[in-house]
C-alpha cells in the first residue's frame, strides 16, 4: 500500500518506521529539516510530490494544533479514493471534518506517545479506534496495532471524548498541580522523585495540546471532582479525623484494585 504520512515530528517518525518496511511510505513536512531523521521512505516538501506518489492511505500525524490545517493542505491533491485518517488524541471538529471532506476515513488515538512510552514494548499501551469510519481502514489500524501489541478499543467520536476527559485529564491536573506547589528538595523521596520525573516529561508536551485536552468540553466536570476528593481530604487533615482517614484510605484502596 502507498501510505503517506504528514508530519515527520516524533509520532510521524515512529509511524514512518513501523510501516516503511511493509509499504512503499512517504513523509511530507513543510520543514525540511524534520526529514533529516526519517529513513527508508520517500521524503515530500511540496504538494506536486504527494500527487504524483498517489496515496492510497494519509496517516496525519501533524501536531494537534495543525491538524485540520494538514488535511485541509493535501486534500486537493490526493486520489478520491484515498483514505484519510488522523491519530490525534483530541477529536475536536474532526467528525465534522471528515463528514464534509467527501473522503473516506478513519480516526485512531494510539494511547501512548514518545515522552512516556517504550515505544519498542507496547503490550501494556491502549490504542483506541473510533467506531464511525471506514470498515477497510479500521481493519488496516486494527492490523497494525495487533502487530504493535496494543490493547485496542473501538469507541465512537462522543465516547473517545468522554474518555479522554478522564484518562488525560485528571492525570494532567493532578501533576499540574503537584508542579504548582512543588519546591527545591535537597532530600527528595523516591515518591517525590516519581512524581517530578511524569511532571517534567508531561510539562515537555506540546502547549496547545495540553490546552485542548484540559478544554474538552467533559474535562471541567472532572476537574470539579478533583477539587471536592480534595476538599474531603483536607477536612480530614485540619480536623485530625483518624477514623475518616482510615475510611478514606480503604475506599480509596478498593478504587486502585
Amino acid at each position: 500500500m502507498r501510505i503517506l504520512i504528514l508530519g515527520a515530528g516524533k509520532m510521524g517518525s515512529f509511524f514512518t518506521d513501523i510501516l516503511s518496511f511493509q509499504h512503499e511510505t512517504a513523509v511530507f513536512d513543510v520543514n525540511p529539516h524534520q526529514l533529516r531523521f526519517v529513513y527508508n521512505t520517500y521524503r515530500f516538501t511540496t504538494l506536486d510530490e504527494i500527487k504524483e506518489f498517489e496515496p492510497e492511505l494519509v496517516i496525519n500525524a501533524a501536531t494537534v494544533k495543525y491538524t485540520l490545517e494538514a488535511f485541509r493542505q493535501v486534500l486537493p491533491v490526493l486520489p478520491k479514493d484515498c483514505i484519510i485518517s488522523d491519530i490525534a488524541s483530541v477529536k475536536t471538529g474532526l467528525k465534522a471534518f471528515y463528514d464534509e471532506s467527501g473522503f473516506r476515513y478513519v480516526s485512531t488515538h494510539p494511547m501512548f506517545g514518545p515522552t512516556f512510552a517504550s515505544l519498542s514494548n507496547l503490550n501494556t499501551e491502549n490504542a483506541i479506534i473510533i467506531s464511525e469510519g471506514d470498515h477497510l481502514g479500521k481493519i488496516f489500524f486494527k492490523d497494525l496495532y495487533q502487530t504493535m501489541k496494543l490493547n485496542i478499543f473501538e469507541y465512537t467520536f462522543d465516547e473517545h471524548d468522554e474518555t479522554v476527559a478522564y484518562s488525560l485529564s485528571i492525570p494532567f491536573v493532578s501533576t499540574f498541580v503537584f508542579a504548582a506547589v512543588m519546591k527545591h528538595q535537597e532530600a527528595p523521596g523516591t515518591t517525590f522523585k516519581k512524581h517530578m520525573a511524569i511532571a517534567k516529561g508531561l510539562l515537555s508536551e506540546d502547549d496547545y495540546l495540553l490546552q485542548e485536552i484540559l478544554f474538552n468540553p467533559r474535562t471541567p466536570s472532572q476537574v470539579e471532582n478533583v477539587r471536592l476528593k480534595l476538599k474531603q481530604l483536607l477536612e480530614i487533615i485540619n480536623n485530625k479525623d483518624a477514623e475518616g482517614m482510615k475510611k478514606y484510605l480503604t475506599k480509596i484502596r478498593e478504587k486502585i484494585k
